[in-house]
């Protein structure tokens, strides 16, 4: 809205530092700042008023140190998240921008889902909460929003950039053309990013139409099955690691950040042209969303580190996967999720292991065993004797450099 109104008063009335709005870095910076003043000042009014309202989080007895304290600590925390991220926006971003339009969507529709678990986990005595089948049916229905969104919506499109021999021509005539010259027309594409791999792309269309050229037509279906697949597993990966102090807001505002970096490069058609990346217009407003997004975890952080005062619960932990998943398939970084969400990837992984190999010794010798002393991994960390500040710490350190490897791979092919 503030975009808006200071591009409205630069034109009428050539108002004095109103341009400003206009570049990105000023807004995201903005967007940043107000989302951290508000999750640390307004934060704690919300915390007050969960703790009036008795919505205190319920401690299974795992056998964990310090896990008693930790009984009626508010929860549903999330929506402190979910407000400090959407008021900078609404601000600061262009609300007509596709991707910023299919955030808030996320948002709102991830955040609606883990409301309705913690308020039945809560206010319903029901330690299972949310049905799962229900849980996945959102989660599903969110992926078919997005895929089908980013695929036929007309406002988003990619650059290709055009044959080396075509660039040498034109570079040969005018040495100082412009770098949004060497790109071709906007296209639609179902182009994206794979990691390690020479030429460091692939076409979804391709999936399917080594069978038959005329497949291609189906390359919608595709594309939405993938982001279905990617929406579940990172929001789900989402959850499992929000089960200690901080884990979850820290290990998430690196893999945002990182996310920003790529949606910057992506929509800046200098840096797409020098690392030889797609060029993806309009994407590079995602930065603003990205920006709230981290202020927003960070001050959330303020209270949730060791010892927690409140809890994001899956209000939090839920839209937090869904953004990420969003963001990325968005920025077409979807396949570096493995990496980059390794964190989310290993939780995931540890609970998979766990339960397939005791169902499977239990089977074959009548007595279930297990590979962990307790999943998700974080836990068995704990059953090992570390302080959960210490796991918190070195398991961002590990997301430092899982993030530092991502970001590699824009010059690694």
């Amino acid at each position: 809205m503030l975009y808006y109104l200071f591009e409205y008063l630069e034109k009428q009335f050539q108002l004095p530092g109103a341009s400003l709005f206009g570049f990105l870095t000023f807004r995201a910076a903005l967007a940043m700042i107000f989302a951290l003043l508000f999750s640390t000042i307004y934060g704690k009014r919300i915390i007050g008023f969960l703790l009036r309202q008795q919505v205190g989080e319920t401690i299974r007895d795992l056998g964990l140190e310090g896990q008693k304290e930790k009984a009626g600590t508010p929860t549903m925390g999330g929506v402190i998240i979910i407000l400090a991220t959407l008021i900078p926006v609404l601000l600061l971003a262009k609300l007509d921008n596709i991707y910023i339009i299919l955030l808030i969507v996320t948002t709102l529709w991830m955040g609606t889902i883990g409301f309705i678990d913690d308020y039945i986990k809560k206010f319903k005595n029901d330690k299972e909460g949310l049905k799962g089948r229900f849980k996945v049916l959102g989660q599903v229905g969110l992926g078919v929003i997005v895929g089908a969104t980013l695929f036929f919506s007309q406002d988003v499109t990619m650059k290709e950039k055009l044959p080396l021999e075509q660039q040498k021509v034109l570079l040969a005539e005018n040495p100082d053309l412009e770098a949004s010259k060497l790109f071709s027309a906007e296209i639609k594409s179902t182009k994206t990013t794979i990691p390690f791999v020479k030429g460091n792309e692939i076409d979804y269309a391709k999936v399917i139409t080594w069978i038959s050229p005329s497949l291609e037509k189906y390359a919608w279906i595709v594309f939405i099955l993938v982001s279905i697949f990617i929406i579940t597993a990172v929001s789900n990966g989402a959850n499992l690691t929000d089960g200690i102090d901080g884990l979850a807001a820290g290990t998430s505002a690196i893999i945002v950040l990182t996310l920003g970096i790529f949606a910057w490069v992506s929509g800046n058609i200098i840096f797409s042209e020098y690392l030889n990346i797609m060029y993806i217009p309009r994407v590079e407003e995602i930065t603003i969303y990205i920006a709230a997004f981290v202020g927003a975890l960070i001050g959330f952080l303020w209270y949730n580190t060791y010892p927690a005062q409140v809890f994001m619960g899956d209000t939090g932990s839920l839209t937090i996967g869904g953004i990420i998943a969003v963001i990325a398939i968005a920025v077409r970084k979807e396949w570096l999720i493995p990496v980059l969400c390794g964190i989310f990837l290993a939780e995931n992984l540890s609970v998979v292991m766990q339960v397939s190999w005791f169902k499977y010794t239990k089977k074959k010798y009548g007595e279930g065993r297990r590979i962990f002393k307790m999943s998700p991994l974080h836990h068995h960390y704990q059953k090992l004797g570390y302080h959960e500040s210490k796991i918190v710490t070195r398991f961002w350190i590990v997301g430092i450099l899982l993030a530092i490897v991502s970001i590699v791979t824009l010059k690694i092919r």
